[in-house]
């Protein structure tokens, strides 16, 4: 059984949030950016209030404009009353890349995969993040973990409301033994929506194996339910009636602009928040 955090670790959990905000912040913005991309987990809020401070500090060049793209409703509510300017996904000039992206994660492996969607926004954080030129990811030390699925149960995916059960079906298929529909905690208010007027399956898996795992030999092909994160994510992505997958793999942009393209799923860099008032850091350069 799970401990019960007392108001006493919830405080130290908060303030490392806070501390791993403001170091990525000091390291990854800057006052002459032009789009800012801002997640919708928990520590954005310390990561919209470290942007503020920056900014007042700092302040922009004469004329310039930061604009700040929320991944849903909640991350524009904070932007605003931040009082910063956002900007719709979809407003962005079509030539224009978002400089940064900063977001949470609901757990980080090794390699920098995520789990993310807990707060039901993994489409739009998608979105955001491929159209990034860096991704960083903010958390709490409990988030890091060698392996996905290790202590967060299960993969968040966002489907249309008409195949939910089709969904389920094949997802049991693919070895996950509990698939749900996630749903308000009052029950007779229905299924949760995304901001597309979607649902969310939380779909458990084994824990899930690494590129690294893979080239040493290890089967993640989904023999006896043992998966890879690479070739689930592909799998469920494929389908129908799944719009996105809450396992953000694969390269960051700053790999995806050296051969050519943009944007990319992975963070550059994920900041932990220690319980005793560090920060630690995972980066790609590192790995």
């Amino acid at each position: 059984m799970a401990a019960t955090l007392v108001p006493n670790d919830l405080e130290k959990i908060e303030a490392a949030k806070r501390k791993a905000a403001f170091q990525a912040v000091e390291d990854h913005f800057r006052s002459d950016m032009h789009f800012v991309g801002i997640g919708s987990g928990s520590t954005i809020v310390y990561g919209v209030e470290a942007i503020k401070i920056h900014l007042e500090k700092n302040p922009p060049p004469k004329g310039h404009m930061n604009w700040f793209v929320p991944t849903g409703w909640n991350s524009r509510k904070v932007i605003e009353q931040a009082g910063l300017l956002p900007i719709a996904f979809d407003s962005v000039p079509r030539d224009a890349m978002i400089e940064v992206c900063f977001d949470g994660a609901d757990e980080v492996d090794e390699e920098l995969n995520c789990i993310k969607g807990g707060g039901a926004c993994l489409f739009q954080e998608k979105l955001v993040a491929c159209r990034s030129k860096k991704f960083v990811c903010i958390a709490d030390y409990r988030k890091a973990q060698r392996r996905l699925l290790t202590t967060w149960p299960s993969i968040p995916i966002e489907v249309a409301p008409i195949a939910q059960a089709s969904v389920i079906r094949e997802l049991k298929t693919l070895g996950s033994p509990l698939p749900i529909l996630r749903e308000h905690s009052l029950s007779k208010t229905g299924p949760i929506q995304t901001d597309q007027s979607f649902y969310i399956i939380d779909a458990p898996f084994k824990t899930l194996l690494t590129s690294a795992d893979v080239a040493t030999g290890k089967d993640g092909s989904g023999k006896d339910g043992v998966w890879d994160v690479d070739t689930l994510a592909a799998r469920i992505k494929k389908i129908n009636g799944v719009l996105e997958v809450g396992l953000f793999h694969g390269k960051n942009g700053e790999e995806v602009a050296r051969v050519g393209g943009f944007g990319g799923q992975k963070p550059v860099a994920v900041y932990f928040g220690t319980a005793d008032g560090n920060v630690f850091t995972r980066d790609y350069k590192q790995l």
